[in-house]
């Protein structure tokens, strides 16, 4: 008797859970996403990709010298080469990667 009034009781109860993905709870400010890179404003320091403790970023060198190339698939959204930047040539966003079936999306250039 104990169990039907349990049950009874639970499913009057609005629901805890969201029905996802029809339903999305938006992201905190504070949430960390991909990086975005202007090529622009880059001098090629080096600072980001000694850094990166994860060693997702690698120089490459292209008509204006070196550049950093993000791997998204090695970062850990620490965000210390945006904050060594002094250039301010790498920013983050709240944008979430996206699952992805080739691993050369996830790289930023």
């Amino acid at each position: 008797m104990a169990i039907s009034l349990e049950l009874l009781k639970n499913l009057l109860r609005r629901r805890a859970t969201i029905m996802y993905p029809d339903e999305r709870r938006a992201l905190p400010e504070s949430s960390r996403g991909r990086l975005v890179f202007v090529r622009d404003l880059c001098v090629g320091c080096g600072l980001c990709w000694r850094a990166c403790p994860s060693a997702a970023i690698e120089p490459i060198k292209d008509e204006k010298g070196l550049r950093p190339v993000f791997y998204i698939d090695k970062c850990t959204f620490c965000y210390l080469c945006v904050e060594v930047c002094p250039r301010k040539a790498i920013k983050g966003s709240s944008e979430q990667a996206s699952v992805v079936s080739d691993k050369s999306e996830l790289v930023v250039k």
